[in-house]
Order: structure tokens, then C-alpha cells, then sequence
């Protein structure tokens, strides 16, 4: 952003202000010009039968400028709900343009006598805006007050559900690493199986040549007991005729002979 937006953008900010604060105070008068005609039309008689003149004459000035005295004040209120507005900047002016479109119109209408009638209803008609202005100012300051009471019990909320969305999110978080606890240790009970078992599948299979498979297994002849006549250290010996003979022991020779 250049120097020159830097200086303009505060001027700008100033002008739509004062628009706002102009165009508050038009639209109380048009508001207020209406409620001021519907109720002089219904309170009319009742106001001329008032026994004391100047009481006539102070429901009148009431009745003239409510635009001032009721409709401003609530219109600023609402304003400063929405708005960041100061309080006597905004009751000023708005009143003052609400006022000088009034004076335009009696000066359109009757000329400048009307600016200066003299007495008691002059007198009441400064006074009614002075207390209309007062009144917005008030309205104004209750206006921020309420808005800055909302903006903290927003603030109070927001926190609120913050503390309860990060509580949220510690506890999913928690339930998520206790899961994957959960699934590691299946796994891995699941990858490494019991030391007695025995993969029946994975074990190698020795399989006998068909040459091997095919010759006859020489099977021993059983032994025999020694006869009677045989010694006990005999050895016995089959003839090819298949019958035992005693085999006499010798006696191992000595080295000399």
C-alpha cells in the first residue's frame, strides 16, 4: 500500500461517518414526521382541552419534535449495536441534520420569521433538542455497552467450545492409540507362532530312488541258544548244509611264538 492510500484511507473512513450520521438524523425526522402526524391526529382534542396553556403548548412541542426526542435515540441505539460509534459525535450531528432540514423547509414555508418566533415555544423547541440530543448520546453509550456485553459473552462461548472440541480431540486421540496398541500386539502374535508347532507344510520331503526302493532289505537270521554240548563261549557257525557246528574258541598268540 502506497503513502497516499495510507492518507486517504482514514479521510475515507471519516466521509462514510459522516454519511452515516447525516442519513441517521434524515431518516429519525422522516420516521418521526410521520408518528408526530398520526398522533397530533389522535391526541389533538385532548391536547386543546388542557386546561393550562402552557401544558398545551409543551404537548405541542412534544408532539413536533419526537422525530428528536424518541425516534433518534432508538435508532441510534440499534446503530451502535451494530456499529462502533462515538456517542456526542453521532447525538450532534445527527440531530443537527435532522434540524437543519426542518429550518429548510419552514424557511421554504414561511420565510425568516419562522426561525425566531419568540416565547415560550421557541424556547421549548431548543430545549426538546437539547434533551433529544442528550438522550441519543445516552442511547449511543447503552448501545456499545450491550454490544460489548454480547461480543464478551460470545468471547465466554467460543472459549467454551474450544476446551470441549480440544477435550474431543485428546480423547479420540487417546482412543486411536490405544486401537493401534491393540492391532500391533494381534499382529504380532499373529507373525510369530508357538515354538511346539510344527509346519508340516514347509518341511522337506526325502524321497528313495526307484534303484534303491526296488532291492531286496537283507534281513539277519536270528540267533540261536548253545546246545548242551556246546561251550559257553563257543561261537556257533552255519554249515551250508544249515547246520550249527561249535566253533572252539582259540587261545590268541603270544607275541614269541
Amino acid at each position: 500500500m502506497s503513502n497516499q492510500d495510507g492518507v486517504l484511507v482514514p479521510l475515507r473512513v471519516r466521509v462514510r461517518r459522516f454519511q452515516f450520521i447525516v442519513g441517521l438524523g434524515f431518516l429519525s425526522l422522516v420516521l418521526g414526521s410521520i408518528l408526530s402526524v398520526a398522533l397530533t391526529l389522535r391526541l389533538s382534542t385532548r391536547v386543546l382541552d388542557l386546561p393550562f396553556e402552557p401544558l398545551r403548548i409543551a404537548m405541542a412541542v412534544a408532539l413536533e419534535n419526537l422525530w428528536v426526542l424518541g425516534v433518534l435515540p432508538a435508532l441510534a441505539y440499534g446503530a451502535a449495536r451494530a456499529f462502533d460509534l462515538r456517542p456526542w459525535n453521532t447525538a450532534v450531528g445527527s440531530g443537527l441534520s435532522g434540524a437543519l432540514f426542518v429550518v429548510a423547509l419552514d424557511l421554504v414555508r414561511d420565510g425568516t420569521g419562522s426561525l425566531w418566533e419568540g416565547g415560550l415555544p421557541t424556547v421549548l423547541r431548543w430545549a426538546a433538542f437539547g434533551v433529544g440530543v442528550f438522550l441519543t448520546a445516552q442511547a449511543v453509550k447503552a448501545g456499545r455497552a450491550a454490544a460489548a456485553t454480547v461480543a464478551s459473552q460470545a468471547a465466554t462461548k467460543a472459549e467454551a467450545r474450544k476446551s470441549e472440541y480440544d477435550e474431543f480431540l485428546q480423547a479420540a486421540a487417546q482412543g486411536g492409540a490405544r486401537l493401534e496398541q491393540r492391532e500391533g500386539a494381534l499382529a504380532a502374535g499373529v507373525a510369530t507362532p508357538p515354538a511346539a508347532t510344527v509346519d508340516v507344510a514347509s518341511a522337506p520331503v526325502t524321497s528313495l530312488p526307484l534303484s534303491a526302493a526296488s532291492e531286496p532289505v537283507p534281513v539277519a537270521p536270528p540267533e540261536q541258544a548253545p546246545s548242551e554240548g556246546q561251550a559257553p563261549g563257543a561261537v556257533t557257525s552255519l554249515t551250508p548244509a544249515g547246520t550249527p557246528e561249535a566253533v572252539e574258541p582259540q587261545a590268541p598268540k603270544s607275541p614269541a611264538a
